[in-house]
Parts: C-alpha cells; sequence; structure tokens
C-alpha cells in the first residue's frame, strides 16, 4: 500500500487504485501518524491534535473509535491493511517502509541524486522526484499545528529540489528555458540565495552578447561566462 502527503493526504493499493479514508477525523489520524514517519504517537498527543480544546466526553473510546475505522479502510485496500495501524504502550504508529509514502520516496530519489555525477542522471532523479508533487504537503489539514513542521520542512526540500535542477539543467545548457522558468521562483522566495544564482546563469547564458568572448564562436554555456563566483569574468 502506498501512502500520499505531497497534496492531499492520499492512499493507494499496490496497484495504483486509490483507497478511500472516509471522514475528516479519521484521515486527520492518518496525517498524524504519517507526521511521525513510523514512531509511536501518544493517545493523548492524537487527542489533542485531533480535537484540541473540543475533545467528546470520552475522548479515549473516540479515538479507538477513529482507529478502528481507519484500519477497516486500510483493510479494503489490501489484505492486512488493518494491521498496518499497530497499538502499544508508547501508543499508536503506522508500520510501513518509508518509501511507500510520497515523501519518503522523494527524499530517497533526492538522495539518489546526489551521488550522480553527470548532469543528465541528476535531471532524471529529480524531475522523478519533483513529479511525486500533487500541490502543497498535507495539503487538507496544512493550517494544523501538527503538520506544520513537516510541512515547513518538505517546502525546502522541494525548493532545494528545485534549485539543483535548475543547476543541472544549466549543466545541459538549457539557459534559455531557464531564464523564464526561474524568475516567477525568484519572485516568489526572493530570500534564496543559491536560485538567485541560477537565474542570473541563466539570464547570462540568455544573453551571450553580454560575453566578451562571443567572438570565440564558443556556446555561452561552455566559454565559462555562466559561472557565478565573485570576480568571475
Amino acid at each position: 500500500m502506498r501512502f500520499g502527503v505531497l497534496g492531499e493526504i492520499a492512499v493507494w493499493t499496490p496497484d495504483g487504485e486509490p483507497v478511500v479514508v472516509p471522514g475528516l477525523k479519521v484521515r486527520a489520524l492518518l496525517a498524524d501518524l504519517l507526521v511521525h514517519e513510523g514512531h509511536p504517537v501518544s493517545s493523548d498527543r492524537l487527542i489533542e491534535d485531533l480535537w484540541g480544546d473540543r475533545a467528546p466526553g470520552n475522548p479515549l473510546g473516540a479515538l479507538q473509535a477513529k482507529v478502528s475505522q481507519l484500519r477497516r479502510a486500510l483493510g479494503s485496500g489490501e489484505a492486512g491493511g488493518r494491521a498496518l495501524v499497530e497499538s502499544g504502550d508508547a501508543g499508536y504508529r503506522l508500520r510501513i517502509a518509508p518509501e511507500s509514502v510520497d515523501a519518503g520516496r522523494f527524499a530517497a530519489l533526492l538522495a539518489r541524486s546526489r551521488a550522480q555525477r553527470e548532469p543528465v542522471g541528476r535531471v532524471a532523479e529529480l524531475t522523478e522526484a519533483l513529479s511525486l508533487w500533487r500541490g502543497s504537503p498535507y495539503a487538507d489539514f496544512g493550517d494544523e499545528r501538527f503538520v506544520r513542521q513537516a510541512v515547513e520542512r518538505l517546502d525546502d526540500q522541494r525548493l532545494a529540489a528545485l534549485e539543483e535542477l535548475a543547476e543541472a539543467r544549466l549543466d545541459l545548457g538549457e539557459h534559455h528555458l531557464l531564464a523564464a522558468e526561474l524568475a516567477d521562483l525568484v519572485t516568489r522566495h526572493p530570500w534564496r540565495e543559491r536560485l538567485r544564482a541560477a537565474h542570473l546563469r541563466a539570464l547570462y547564458g540568455h544573453r551571450p552578447e553580454k560575453c566578451g568572448r562571443r567572438r570565440t564562436g564558443r556556446p555561452a554555456a561552455t566559454c565559462g561566462c555562466l559561472d557565478d563566483r565573485p570576480g568571475h569574468p
């Protein structure tokens, strides 16, 4: 079974069919367990996250009912799905492999891209990683406190992946395309120095007349004028 947090919370069977998780509180419970990446979450913490100061009269019983509903939903997706939600003295946890969650798959692809020596390989891995994103992380619970830290971390990882993809594509000479693509990102994230540096490289590659060595006949991408080091000609 696969789980999605890079967008609205989603669950798919191994064959890619969507699994319906009914009820806002049941989906919030799933989101909370996914945030903790396989680590147990105490009942008190889950009750606080799901109901805040509006807890029902029997909060523990209400939580157990939501856990049962979640197990039933996962059990409809595959044999043994109910057992993915484990309970113990420390609380509840999801017993799933990291890469069964799209965020875990994204992190693995990002790590693999950084091990690639050639820009073509980096572009392939990063493009696949970024294709996993369907929207804002935990989109249906983005305003909830229990997902806030995870959302910020994932958003930062996505921006890092976009920066690394831009650099790899620049290494392949795609300056013309990137000059326009990066302009919008720089406007929305003006304090990302690495992103601004990539945008400048793209702009100078897009305007070869700014390079004093244009008369050599070498492409701007290979003549050295794209280096963003301070003081580089």
